[in-house]
Order: structure tokens, then sequence, then C-alpha cells
């Protein structure tokens, strides 16, 4: 084994130890997909940011529940639930569409991410149970199955993409449908302050909230897990200034790195 390959598996093996160490008062279910050999170092070492245990026990995820995450994208979620999943539960991912028609201009990163994912899953389908995707990309694939056949729709950092283009009332809608009765919608989103609109990257919790209320959501909790008191909100490029994007690259980096990522609200909508 190559001397680069042994220092990777070692960091990584630290970080996991650390990770599922730091995680002691979850259930043992999630301390271990928490630890699990599938997830990407890099994508570990965002835990501090994102506090992945946390959220989803937040949002009462179940090892045996049906989970439809939105736009899983770099599958940074998808390395933690897909395997906290497997044995009694389901993980369903509405990905990019891997194969748009010819006549429709999907983004090359999406196309790229969403074959990568279903890649991923038929890769690793042994130890990730029942895992499986369907393409999602509104208006034009924007079911998500069955009526009251989900027990929880999830969605990380993903609200302003829908909002930029028009389709975010038609997705929690969508999201309405497929869960059941008290089924859970489970919000993580860049928050913003008054005054900003959704091509920054951030969404005002209370438009939000009002939005999902409007569709039939109720709003049983909210938390602060994810917030980031030292997010000023005012980057040059948004969001996306902060890490990991830092779309300035070395230009004031070490400033942006000491920010770290945005402040999130994260909120736990049920189907009445």
């Amino acid at each position: 084994m190559k001397k680069q390959t042994i220092a990777a598996a070692i960091v990584l093996s630290s970080l996991l130890s650390s990770n599922a160490l730091a995680h002691g008062d979850l259930n043992h279910e999630m301390s271990a997909a928490l630890g699990n050999e599938l997830r990407q170092a890099k994508n570990v070492t965002r835990d501090q940011y994102r506090h992945p245990g946390e959220t989803l026990a937040f949002f009462d995820i179940k090892p045996t529940d049906t989970v439809i995450e939105l736009w899983p994208g770099g599958r940074w979620y998808a390395e933690i639930l897909a395997p906290y999943l497997a044995k009694e539960g389901h993980y369903i991912g509405a990905n990019f569409d891997a194969n748009p028609p010819e006549d429709v201009k999907a983004p090359a990163y999406r196309v790229r991410l969403g074959k990568a994912l279903d890649t991923w899953i038929n890769d690793n389908q042994d130890s990730l149970g029942k895992a499986s995707t369907f393409a999602f990309d509104p208006p034009r694939l924007i079911s998500m199955g069955d009526n009251n056949s989900a027990d929880a729709v999830l969605t990380f950092r993903n609200l302003h993409n829908w909002a930029m283009a028009g389709q975010l009332e038609a997705v929690l809608e969508s999201a309405y449908q497929v869960l059941k009765p008290g089924g859970v919608l489970g919000v993580v989103e860049h928050r913003a302050k008054a005054g900003m609109d959704a091509k920054s990257g951030y969404m005002l919790q209370d438009e939000m909230v009002a939005l999902a209320e409007k569709v039939g959501f109720s709003l049983v909790a909210s938390s602060e897990i994810n917030a980031n008191a030292a997010d000023t909100k005012d980057h040059p490029k948004g969001v996306w200034t902060l890490p990991p994007s830092l779309r300035l690259g070395d230009q004031d980096k070490e400033k942006y790195l000491a920010i770290g990522e945005s402040d999130r609200m994260t909120l736990k909508f049920v189907k009445k």
C-alpha cells in the first residue's frame, strides 16, 4: 500500500472514531452510521458545522423509517442516512436526473452528481439495503412517489434553488402528498436576514414557515443546532463565499474559514 494511501486511511479512521465518540448520547444505529466506513473523510470533517447526529435526532428519524432526501448532491447526508436505514428502513434519494432527455438543458454538474449517487448505491448495495433513487427535476419531474408512503422528507440547504426557479411551493406540496399522516418534513437551510433574497443562497425563516403552513404542514419545533452567530450574511458571493465553497479562492480565505459554514435554520414540520 502506498504511503499516501496509508496516511489517508489513518486520518479517516481517526476522524470516524472521534466522531462516533462525540455522539455517545445518540442511539446505537446512529452512532454506527456516523462512523461507517462509506463516509468520505472530507465529509466527516464537516460534522463540526452540520451536526448530523443531533440534526437527525431532532427530526426523529428512526432506523425503520422510509426517508426521502431531496437532491442529495455530493451525498453528504446520504452517506449517513443510507447505512442508518439499511437494515430495517429505506433510504430514497430524490436525485438529480442522471439521464435527462436531449431536449432538457441540465447543468453538467447535476448530471455528474446524479450518476455518482446512482453508482455509489449500486456499488454498495450489500451495505445499503433497499436504498434507491428516482429523478427529481421540478417542474418536469415533481412527484416523490405514492401518496402517504414516506415517513420523512428531508432537505438540506436546497430551498433557495427551488425558490429561485419559482418551484418551492410545488416542491413542498409534493412532499406533503408523499408523506404519511404525521410524517416529518425536516428542513435545514441558510438563514437570511431582512432584505435578502434567494439569489444570495439564504432564505427568510418566517417566509419558509409561512409557505410550508400554506400547503398544510404544521411547524412543531425549531432548533438552533446549526446556528452560527458569526455569519454576517453580507458576503460578496453570497453564502458560497463561506466554506466549503470558498468562491473567492484565496481572497480573505482565513477570514471566511474563521466564520465557518453559514447560519442555518433547522425546522421540523409534520403533515396534519
